[in-house]
């Protein structure tokens, strides 16, 4: 399997999701409070930025399996991207996970 300019800028753009729903989870969602760190949507914003790192690191070490990594991270991508909009004054987040989504379901392939 070689390591492709899309792997590479899908790798990139996962980590960029990872840092901006952990940065805004922690940095405006537990400032902001009330429906911003409701328990289902904040744990949807850990798990979204935990499955982008991970989908990262799968594609980063090449093994074939990044593909099932890859598919569930747009899952949760689009799922968090549904819910921050939802909620409210997170562009940048949603913009993001959309993004990765959209990434991430061509690698899956």
């Amino acid at each position: 399997m070689a390591f492709s300019e899309e792997m590479n800028r899908c790798v990139e753009t996962c980590l960029s999701c990872y840092r901006t729903c952990l940065g805004t989870a922690m940095n405006h969602c537990l400032v902001t409070g009330g429906k911003h760190v409701e328990p289902t949507y904040f744990r949807l914003m850990m798990a979204c930025a935990e499955m982008c790192r991970t989908a990262a690191h799968f594609m980063l070490i090449n093994t074939p399996h990044h593909k099932h990594t890859c598919r569930e991270c747009a899952e949760i991508c689009s799922e968090c991207a549904e819910d921050c909009e939802r909620v409210g004054g997170m562009d940048e987040c949603v913009a993001m996970c959309r993004a990765c989504a959209e990434s991430c379901r061509k690698m899956a392939g």
